[in-house]
């Protein structure tokens, strides 16, 4: 039964896909659903991006081990998704671009700023390639098939759907995968795994008062939550395209808005399931928790539903990733390495010419990556030191550029660029003195040394030219937005 259940979801992602298709007939279309989001399909399908395999199996993991302060971790996630819709969302979707790095080549007017694709595929690539490993581990078990060929078979099927109808195939099945996370972490397994605990005063009299202690997982441990999550939420491409599909500024704003309270709720009841686990189980590794819940506790038949939520969590942030790597590699680096080699860039959105032969172009770009996300997923057993790196730099180098171009008018493209290079610098030299990809220190240094060299270089070069000003404002008041079709709108 279990298994069935699963074959069903897998099938159903396919079917979607292909109800997606129906809806794209452009470039905007396949990149950004046509940018006419509504706020039920835009909250739905933000949240199921955001909330991965590590908000959903590793929330309960963190809660098994330290209480309702595992929440933390889903918690920085939160607080990322709800600044960046309550004080930038509505200014990015009234840029009508596609990228980070056009929105700062748009804003500074360098060209030099389109390096940032560079990092931005970085990161999007390892998060879709750690997402695609996720999964296929929760294959391995399912369907006891060996390592390379779970990975094929769910790398297959997520790029099959991505590629056939684009972000709009890949909404729909976000909003199919939203409604399994959400059935099956608060209406499933919450409720079974506290009564299975004996409710509140079981874990209590099992576990202590400090199993609700806040503060459990550690000051520091929390802090870096904030700055790395909460931060990377800020300024990803992944995140960024999710921001492009809303019909409007009041969309990307209060879904968006809606979208963080939701994270947050489901991080506290992540953290509940795995606080009341850890009274009646052992397990060696905590990873395996949400797992051993669904297989020991549940009925068959519920224990399918929780085990497809996870793999809905996993496979939401995977496609996810993986059309914002495919945009910025054809979008930022295919014109950035074309100009390097003495080449004229081709135009990337031509869809006013010719509409299919660019979606058509689109789709070619997401089924490479997918191979090269399938082949990587693969060959490699860890890439948490790659995600990490690429996410330190996202952080480190980009942050203070892209969020300094929204608040500071005075910063220039000479800071920009300077605060980039430092900030990348200052990230991986201090990786390398600290001799731990994984420590805390790189993305602090990068952060400060990026901070300091966009402010002094911007006050030391000549302000940005009024005809770039002049654009970036206009956009920033909407004065390119058009109305979404009246079909749409009722969504």
């Amino acid at each position: 039964m279990d298994l069935t259940i699963i074959v069903i979801y897998l099938a159903a992602m396919v079917a979607f896909g292909w109800w997606g298709k129906s809806r794209t007939s452009d470039s905007a279309d396949f990149l950004v659903a046509g940018r006419r989001l509504g706020p039920v399909l835009y909250t739905g399908t933000m949240s199921a991006l955001v909330l991965g395999g590590a908000s959903t199996v590793g929330g309960v993991a963190l809660g098994y081990e330290y209480g309702i302060s595992g929440a933390w971790l889903v918690a920085a996630i939160a607080l990322g998704v709800l600044a960046l819709s309550l004080f930038f969302a509505g200014r990015i979707q009234r840029l009508r671009i596609y990228t980070v790095a056009q929105m700062l080549e748009l804003r500074y007017g360098v060209g030099a700023t389109a390096a940032s694709g560079l990092v931005m595929v970085a990161y999007t690539l390892m998060l879709a390639v750690t997402s695609t490993m996720a999964y296929a581990t929760v294959f391995n078990v399912l369907f006891g098939t060996d390592r390379w060929l779970s990975v094929l078979i769910g790398g297959a099927i997520v790029v099959i759907y991505s590629a056939i109808g684009g972000m709009w195939s890949i909404t729909l099945t976000d909003m199919v995968q939203f409604a399994l996370k959400t059935i099956g972490v608060f209406f499933l397994l919450l409720p079974f795994t506290w009564s299975h605990a004996g409710g509140l005063e079981g874990i209590k009299e099992r576990a202590g008062d400090s199993v609700f202690d806040l503060d459990a997982i550690g000051t520091g441990t929390i802090i870096t939550y904030i700055v790395v999550y909460t931060f990377g939420m800020l300024i990803g491409q992944d995140i960024w395209q999710r921001v492009f599909t809303a019909r409007s500024p009041q969309v990307a704003r209060w879904g968006g808005t809606a979208s963080g309270v939701y994270c947050l709720l489901y991080g506290v009841a992540g953290a509940l399931i795995g606080a009341a686990a850890s009274t009646f189980m052992t397990v060696d590794d905590r990873n395996d928790v949400y797992a051993t819940i669904a297989q020991s506790i549940l009925p068959v038949g519920v224990s399918g539903l929780v085990l497809a939520a996870a793999v809905a969590a996993m496979m939401s942030t995977a496609s996810g990733a993986l059309i914002a790597t495919a945009t910025v590699a054809r979008t930022d680096v295919q014109p950035l390495l074309a100009r390097l080699v003495g080449r004229t860039p081709e135009p990337v959105q031509d869809e006013a010419e010719n509409p299919e032969h660019d979606v058509r172009s689109n789709r070619i770009y997401v089924v490479a990556v997918g191979i090269a996300v399938v082949v990587i997923s693969s060959l490699l057993t860890d890439v948490v030191s790659a995600l990490t790196i690429a996410y330190d730099i996202l952080v480190g180098g980009l942050l203070v550029p892209i969020l300094g171009g929204f608040v500071w008018r005075r910063g220039t493209g000479a800071g920009a660029v300077a605060a980039m290079a430092t900030g990348t610098v200052a990230t991986l030299g201090t990786m390398a003195i600290v001799g731990d990809v994984l420590a805390n220190e790189p993305v602090y240094a990068g952060l400060v040394v990026s901070a300091v060299a966009y402010v002094l270089v911007s006050l030391l070069t000549r302000p940005t030219e009024p005809a770039v000003m002049r654009e970036w404002t206009g956009r920033l008041a909407g004065e390119e937005a058009t109305a979404a079709p009246a079909a749409v709108e009722a969504i």
